[in-house]
């Protein structure tokens, strides 16, 4: 596959137009690409193209040809409803969850989060993570950019209009994935923080709607749950 570069521009067949400035340098010198090399380009809201990477009054840009036909977004919608990790673990989770399907990710802020943003921090780490999930899409042929929601805290989102089913990781109760049926809508899929829900945020969760749900009886790490929880659906329900 040629190099892919998303361009949140209007695509079209024959069109010529610049690459923006950060795709361009990414283009000529990180990947040190040529010009006259074939790569591709996605809007994020579904069209792709084979282009030509072309100069245009000075500037670098593609020249678009056809349009790339198949889909490859997951049947199964699912929002990884994932508490703030410390480190680099927010951006491995926003990778993973591009790469295995999901629709979108939501941070959330809950009690025993060791990581705390507000303000400008916590605009500036959303942004980050804004970009982590395009190039993500960029690398594993998605179409569609998983979009990464504001940060907000647990009681917020609990008392949000969140269309389709909410389901909490719970390793102490709850059904098993590999015993529920299909969900019939979207699915937003709650993952505690490093040192657990509260049982106060567990209880408020229920109140809400939220159904307990569990993979094993081994507890994961929060890096580890939603992405095998993520797996396990898409390899039951998705497109695996």
């Amino acid at each position: 596959m040629p190099p892919r570069f998303h361009c949140p521009l209007p695509l079209a067949e024959d069109l010529s137009l610049r690459l923006p400035d950060e795709v361009a340098h990414h283009a000529l010198r990180v990947l040190r690409l040529r010009y006259g090399e074939p790569v591709r380009v996605f809007d994020g809201k579904g069209a792709e193209f084979d282009a030509e990477l072309v100069k245009l009054d000075g500037e670098a840009g593609v020249k678009l040809g056809r349009p790339v036909e198949g889909e490859r977004e997951a049947p199964l919608q699912v929002t990884l409803v994932q508490a703030l990790a410390v480190a680099d673990k927010m951006d491995w989770i926003v990778q993973k969850a591009v790469e295995l399907g999901a629709v979108a990710v939501q941070p959330v802020e809950a009690e025993r989060c060791v990581l705390k943003l507000v303000g400008e921090r916590a605009g500036k780490r959303v942004e980050h993570w804004r970009q982590v999930a395009v190039s993500a899409a960029e690398q594993c042929g998605r179409r569609r950019l998983c979009e990464v929601g504001e940060l907000r805290r647990l009681p917020q989102w609990l008392a949000g209009n969140v269309q389709g089913e909410r389901w909490i990781l719970s390793p102490d109760e709850g059904e098993a994935l590999s015993a529920m049926p299909r969900p019939e809508g979207p699915v937003s899929l709650l993952i505690g923080p490093e040192g657990g829900w509260s049982e106060g945020e567990l209880a408020a969760a229920r109140a809400a709607g939220c159904r307990p749900v569990r993979l094993g009886p081994r507890v994961l790490r929060t890096e580890t749950a939603g992405l095998a929880a993520l797996a396990a659906m898409m390899a039951l329900w998705g497109d695996f």
